[in-house]
């Protein structure tokens, strides 16, 4: 499974705007809908938001996977997103999250939803791999590293 089949560079920010986790969620759920993958953002939002009221997205190492599932896709879709500040995601280890990969699934249950979260917290766990992510120069630097993966 390689991530660059779920994600385009329309659906990367590299320069977060936002400063707080809801922010942070709509902030990517909107890359989404102007890359026309999503019809709308509201409902998709409220998903994830709803998950991450359930319990953090914020995995440490200065991560952060939300997720969930709507009718608002046919096939997995990522955003990803940076924050060189660091955004408060309520992490497991306390510390503000650099990275963003959320992701969006159809409410069907098959497909490679888990597989592509697990293989996501896997690359991350990497500190080579982080550290590439956070200074990569361009959206096709991004590609690269996770091409690479």
């Amino acid at each position: 499974m390689k991530l660059t089949d779920f994600l385009i560079p329309d659906t990367i920010e590299l320069n977060l705007k936002s400063t707080t986790k809801t922010d942070a969620i709509r902030e990517l759920v909107t890359l989404l809908n102007n890359a026309g993958i999503i019809p709308e953002t509201d409902s998709v939002a409220k998903i994830i938001l709803e998950l991450e009221n359930l319990g953090t997205s914020g995995i440490g190492e200065g991560v952060a996977i939300p997720h969930g599932r709507a009718h608002a896709v046919d096939r997995l879709v990522i955003a990803l997103g940076r924050s060189k500040k660091g955004i408060d995601f309520e992490s497991i280890d306390k510390q503000p999250v650099n990275l963003i990969f959320l992701l969006v699934a159809p409410t069907s249950p098959d497909g490679p939803y888990l597989t592509a979260l697990a293989r996501i917290s896997r690359l991350l766990s990497n500190r080579n791999f982080r550290a590439g992510l956070m200074s990569a120069k361009g959206k096709s630097e991004i590609l690269n590293i996770l091409q690479k993966e």
